[in-house]
């Protein structure tokens, strides 16, 4: 990745608490243009390292740069770097809208702005409302409009789904997606598996403060499989010349093929099938091999 381009490239970062490693020689970097996923289970670095690419906790090695800058060197930083880390900076007699103005005030960034990402992100809906009255998902709302107030280049959203209705996740997703689409660079942590995998165009997974995987999130896992019900499928299966294996009496996983080579196959050799269907696999099914989780 260019020095030059407004990403996050993270070399080496490695940071202790005592005795106790939270993140231990981190490498990774995420590309202008792309949103990526940032996963790992509960504890296992992820807000840390992004407060160290922020700034706010300094690393005991390594560097986080972004467009080859560490944050504190950056000479308008809300205006490159937009964060939501956690919806607690709340005045609770401010108004959403007073809030973002004060935000504003502080970035340098002019009035009409406030009124640009109010509308962007759904706060003008309750701009007037005190921050004290907002359910989760309005704080969420304002957090990411908070965000976009420099209009940033880079964002960095932990958890920024959290507290959102199903319609507000949507619209959380195609936003997040056209952003990126403009060239921003987004990284993006969560736990909702699910919504990584339709947003995200690659994925950064750490397990224990290490680094597991960094891919596309078409490339964590393999291809799809072919399963088969049918009376005979041992008969099946010894006929191939690709990889099966019988899951249960009657069910076979088939590799390497597609659903009508297998029908062709079956039907050449007169075996009747009550059932085929693809198994596709799943992000969440590759998070849970590559940080040893269990369902």
């Amino acid at each position: 990745m260019s020095e030059g381009a407004w990403g996050i490239a993270v070399r080496g970062l490695t940071k202790t608490f005592g005795p106790v490693a939270a993140v231990t020689d981190l490498s990774f970097d995420v590309a202008p243009g792309t949103v990526t996923g940032f996963l790992g289970p509960n504890g296992a670095g992820k807000t840390t390292t992004m407060r160290m690419v922020l700034g706010l906790v300094a690393p005991t090695s390594g560097t986080a740069t972004i467009g080859g800058k560490r944050y504190a060197d950056l000479p308008n930083p809300t205006a490159t770097v937009g964060a939501v880390l956690d919806g607690s900076g709340f005045h609770p007699d401010h108004t959403a809208l007073d809030h973002l103005r004060v935000y504003a005030r502080m970035g340098r960034h002019g009035r009409a702005r406030v009124t640009q990402v109010a509308d962007l992100t759904g706060v003008s809906a309750f701009a007037g409302r005190k921050t004290r009255t907002l359910s989760t998902g309005m704080r969420q709302r304002l957090n990411l409009a908070t965000a976009l107030l420099g209009d940033p280049r880079v964002l960095l959203l932990d958890e920024p789904s959290n507290g959102l209705d199903p319609e507000g996740i949507a619209w959380l997703r195609r936003f997040l997606r056209e952003l990126a689409v403009e060239g921003r660079t987004v990284l993006v942590s969560s736990h909702v598996l699910g919504e990584i995998e339709q947003m995200a165009d690659r994925v950064v997974v750490i397990r224990d403060g290490h680094l597991v995987a960094t891919a596309k999130v078409t490339e964590l896992y393999g291809k799809a499989a072919v399963l088969v019900r049918s009376p005979r499928a041992d008969q099946l299966k010894a006929c191939l010349t690709v990889s099966a294996e019988i899951l249960q009496p009657g069910v076979l996983r088939i590799h390497d093929m597609t659903t009508a080579e297998v029908a062709a196959a079956a039907a050449a050799r007169d075996i009747p099938l009550h059932e085929i269907t693809i198994e596709r696999p799943t992000l969440e099914q590759a998070f849970l091999h590559l940080t040893g989780g269990r369902r």
